[in-house]
């Protein structure tokens, strides 16, 4: 099973929210489906995702999520995929 961790480091926790939340549908059409999302202060947040499509997560991380970012405020994004040993 692959799942994801991000860490995302935002400008305000509830504009990046609001942003996250819109973001359901594409990041699910991409291979991501959320598990829990923590929010560390109002400067970072961290999710877990189960990835149904490893390939096709990294190239919408890479490429689309760039609107998303804009959007919700993040500054820089780190994604670890990660498999249970």
């Amino acid at each position: 099973m692959t799942q994801m961790i991000a860490h995302y480091r935002i400008s305000d926790f509830s504009r990046f929210k609001t942003q996250f939340d819109a973001d359901s549908e594409d990041r699910g059409n991409n291979g991501l489906s959320l598990l829990q999302l923590w929010r560390e202060g109002d400067g970072s947040a961290w999710a877990l995702y189960q990835v149904g499509d490893a390939s096709k997560a990294q190239d919408y991380l890479g490429k689309a999520a760039t609107v998303f970012n804009t959007q919700a405020g993040v500054s820089e994004a780190e994604f670890h995929l990660v498999e249970t040993a």
